[in-house]
């Protein structure tokens, strides 16, 4: 499937968001400690396709580690709807948020597993099924 305007939001609504997406080119999911904890399972679009609707005042930031990576997440409700790179660069969106995808249409898409833990961005890790 092409490139596709996706609508999200975190649990509440505060914060809404669209982005153009191919979700049929790969989504991840990662056993880094902040995507473990939180189940992000994550599709990645450039900075141009991504834009932020409502409630960039109810966002806050967490970051850790390298600090590579702003994690943004709702005041109000807690729930992470997306990443973004430091730079800039990038938007890390969780699949979780987008809406009206069907159960069916989420167990159909092509995930790759990372192995952040280890900062093996190229590799698997040994273990996914509770990913």
């Amino acid at each position: 499937m092409p490139l596709a305007t996706y609508r999200g939001r975190c649990h509440c609504g505060a914060v809404r968001f669209e982005a153009d997406a191919d979700l049929d080119a790969g989504t991840v999911r990662c056993n880094c400690s902040i995507c473990t904890r939180s189940r992000f399972w994550l599709v990645f679009v450039t900075a141009e396709r991504f834009r932020l609707l409502a409630g960039e005042e109810k966002l806050s930031d967490y970051r850790f580690g390298a600090q590579r990576i702003r994690h943004r997440f709702c005041s109000v409700c807690g729930v992470k709807p997306f990443g973004m790179a430091s730079d800039g660069s990038g938007v890390a969106i969780s699949v979780n948020c987008l809406d009206e995808l069907t159960p069916e249409r989420l167990a159909a898409l092509p995930v790759t597993y990372v192995d952040g833990a280890h900062d093996r961005w190229d590799a698997s890790p040994a273990v996914t099924s509770y990913l």
